[in-house]
């Protein structure tokens, strides 16, 4: 066909639709027609729990770190091993569970070594080990701290 050149005439002319016919619906942008909305007002899925698969599958929640990043929190995590490990052999002696709990954080916000020492002293007051030990794993900690 050449530009400006009206189509040629048919002789058919465009039949008009029956009475009572409506158009099919529009397809979607894939093609296909849209499936109606569910009519359910609850929008959840409910899964059947079964308690053996619960057991065989543990769930983990993972993030990935930056190398600089992971060596800071192994790092820190030796000190939080060591340190409940020194609590354990602290309290050996005694018969009844200890409850103490060194927040670390707290110890590393502290201005001055001094107040450490005294706050740390403070929470090993109950225990029935000698001073000696008591005073070497403050001083053992207050040397941990400082490579943090």
């Amino acid at each position: 066909m050449e530009v400006g050149i009206p189509p040629p005439k048919s002789d058919y002319a465009p039949v008009p639709p029956p009475k009572g016919y409506s158009a099919p619906p529009l397809p979607s942008k894939t093609g296909y027609p849209r499936p109606a909305a569910p009519s359910t007002p609850n929008k959840s899925v409910n899964f059947i729990s079964n308690p053996d698969n619960e057991k065989k599958r543990e769930k983990f929640l993972t993030a990935k770190y930056g190398a600089h990043q992971m060596s800071l929190i192994r790092k820190r995590l030796r000190v939080e091993m060591w340190m409940y490990d020194q609590l354990q052999t602290l309290y050996s002696e005694e018969e009844e569970a200890h409850d103490i709990e060194i927040d670390l954080d707290e110890v590393l916000d502290m201005e001055d070594d001094t107040d450490r020492k005294k706050f740390l002293k403070n929470l090993l007051s109950s225990s029935k080990s000698s001073k000696d030990l008591i005073n070497k794993f403050v001083d053992e900690l207050m040397e941990k701290t400082k490579t943090l």
